[in-house]
């Protein structure tokens, strides 16, 4: 099978190009190969893999990128919360443009197979929270008073008395709480619009917190996982926000490229949005420690500084069971296993300076 995979020379991207080229499979990958990612071409790009260097916005002009294409996995994204609203036409640009460009594309070739779209839990703004009495309450923005003051738990809006969290799914009201998010949801919206025009195939795979080898290291645009290690790699604690307290699920991986892989190749297609987590929830200051663990008890501890950042929900975590049922996808990576791993695994550099 050919497989155009946009965002191959990325973190999770390189993974699924390892997974597909494993399993046999012709590849082509477009990437930009972005300063903000990269600091020139990674060493762990594949010889047996036709790297094309452009911008998804020039497909346009280059039909033949998409040409035999009989799966997409669309990968290409600016990731992260980024510096501030001043990124925000960069994030429309990248993430929402090139995407309908991509779409135009493929339909200019006639494509009738499957894509597997990198969408995110960001989605869904905050997670799923119920009253104490059962009664499921969807919350607003935290207020900026209340985190000033350390209560960081979302609260009843009638009641004022702390929401109790738990898993997510995908049929939950999609509420994007930044920028990024917002890009996501438009993302989504515009391939299942392709995918019911074209009688195409379309699995929205809502990664949750991501981490493993070549993640992006020091930029606006590294997750936490990457920043903490950064930290500790100086002799630095990390910095912690708000109360450590806030959920998530880390999801290695290897165990992501598992899935999105099955997402082009399971018999029978699989539509719609699909959660990509492991179904292990753990909280950020969790990780910290585990992380800690791993470069030792020399160490500095994190450090719990009570900020916030506009625009961060306090807990999102996944149920996992549609990618279980459809995909046959269940994660293997034990989270202690990954983040001991993690503390040594090559990350990636770029040109942009964090």
């Amino acid at each position: 099978m050919q497989v155009l995979v946009t965002g191959g020379a990325g973190f999770i991207g390189s993974h699924v190009v390892d997974a597909l080229v494993g399993e046999g499979h012709c590849v082509r990958v477009l990437d930009v190969l972005s300063d903000a990612a990269h600091a020139g071409r990674p060493t762990y790009l594949r010889d047996e893999v036709d790297y094309v260097e452009a911008d998804l916005l020039t497909v346009a002009d280059r039909p033949w990128v998409v040409a035999g294409a009989d799966a997409v996995a669309h990968l290409a994204s600016r990731v992260g919360l980024g510096t501030d609203f001043l990124d925000a036409p960069d994030y429309v640009r990248d993430n929402d443009l090139g995407t309908v460009v991509l779409l135009r594309a493929l339909a200019g070739t006639d494509f009738a197979g499957r894509i597997a779209l990198a969408s995110s839990m960001v989605v869904y703004g905050e997670g799923r929270y119920r009253a104490p009495g059962a009664r499921l309450v969807r919350p607003g923005p935290r207020r900026p008073e209340d985190l000033d003051a350390g209560r960081f738990e979302p609260r009843d809006p009638h009641t004022r008395r702390d929401l109790v969290p738990e898993a997510v799914g995908e049929d939950a009201p999609l509420d994007p709480r930044n920028t990024y998010a917002a890009t996501k949801v438009h993302q989504e919206h515009l391939c299942r619009i392709f995918g019911v025009d074209r009688g195409v195939p379309v699995t929205m795979l809502r990664y949750h917190n991501v981490y493993g080898p070549r993640m992006p290291r020091d930029t606006p645009y590294a997750g936490v996982a990457s920043i903490f290690r950064s930290a500790y790699e100086a002799g630095r604690p990390p910095q912690v926000f708000e109360d450590g307290g806030q959920m998530r699920d880390f999801v290695h991986v290897r165990d992501v490229a598992e899935v999105t892989v099955r997402a082009l190749l399971v018999d029978g297609p699989v539509d719609g949005a699909v959660n990509v987590a492991s179904g292990a929830p753990r909280t950020v200051l969790d990780m910290a420690r585990a992380l800690r663990a791993a470069f030792g008890d020399d160490a500095p501890q994190p450090e719990v500084t009570g900020r916030w950042r506009a625009g961060d929900v306090r807990h999102v975590f996944a149920d996992p069971g549609r990618a279980q049922r459809e995909l046959g996808f269940t994660a293997r990576v034990a989270f202690g296993d990954g983040m001991a791993e993690f503390a040594t695994a090559p990350l990636r550099t770029s040109l942009v300076a964090g």
